[in-house]
């Protein structure tokens, strides 16, 4: 899954409700020109959403996109108690839909129920700039659903692997090598190089090549630095070197960059 595409969508909530149902609670079939985001708390509810039954309970999670054809109605016997968001992303990408199947099961972890429950307190709440805290946190809910969905189509990541990430994107302005990294790990430079690989799709080199042209971009972005200082600060002593690194990962030098 390609969660990039996510990356610049703002969402706006319109609509957000804690729906406990009466046992005749029904949605009348039509189309939305919004997003349905909806959190199963309790009870049971049938929805049709372009013409499919999905029948819905506890701790299921339900996503009707914009433009879907969508009717509903509760479990007379066990009515439906649910968190819903009616959202649209902002500008043009309203069409844009999340990777989500219409009904997803044991969606709710702990960490998105604090979140859904900090934002009705804020949504009922209405303090203050209270519509930009609302989107924040429903903003954070959408990138945790995201993540979930990612970590469970890609392969996770070597917990070493992870440590020598993580020292690289903290240290990247040091002298590094493979062996220091192996070390840190306990792990032979061979080895750690064919693992860094397998699990991340590039070498210990291109990864933090990668990370100090990231950061270089910033600060040459935020001017007050020139080239030569940028490339010392990012780790690089030979400004030809970092030069040619940084035109081969940005596409342009770094000249370019300059504020």
């Amino acid at each position: 899954m390609d969660i990039s595409q996510y990356e610049n969508l703002v969402p706006q909530v319109f609509l957000f409700v804690d729906r406990k149902c009466f046992p005749d609670w029904e949605i009348a079939r039509s189309p939305i020109d919004f997003h349905d985001l909806t959190f199963i708390l309790e009870g049971r509810a049938d929805y049709y959403i372009n013409g499919r039954k999905f029948t819905v309970e506890a701790g299921d999670m339900l996503y009707a996109p914009s433009g879907s054809i969508r009717e509903a109605q509760t479990c007379k016997q066990s009515p439906m108690h649910s968190y819903a968001f009616n959202f649209c992303w902002e500008g043009q990408d309203n069409h844009v839909q999340l990777p989500f199947h219409t009904v997803t099961r044991n969606r709710r972890t702990k960490e998105i129920m604090d979140d859904i429950r900090d934002f009705s307190h804020v949504w009922m709440g209405k303090q203050p700039l209270y519509r930009m805290k609302a989107r924040a946190i429903f903003q954070l809910i959408v990138y945790r659903l995201l993540s979930i969905a990612h970590h469970q189509e890609a392969p996770l990541v070597d917990p070493r692997v992870h440590k020598v990430m993580a020292y690289i994107m903290d240290h990247y302005s040091e002298n590094m090598s493979i062996s220091n990294l192996a070390a840190g790990v306990g792990l032979n430079p061979v080895y750690l190089g064919k693992l860094f690989k397998q699990n991340t799709g590039s070498t210990c080199k291109e990864f933090m090549n990668k990370v100090r042209v990231n950061n270089a971009e910033m600060i040459l972005s935020e001017g007050g630095f020139n080239v030569s200082e940028v490339a010392e600060h990012c780790g690089y002593h030979d400004v030809a070197y970092f030069s040619n690194v940084f035109k081969m990962i940005k596409g342009y030098p770094p000249s370019s960059a300059l504020k």
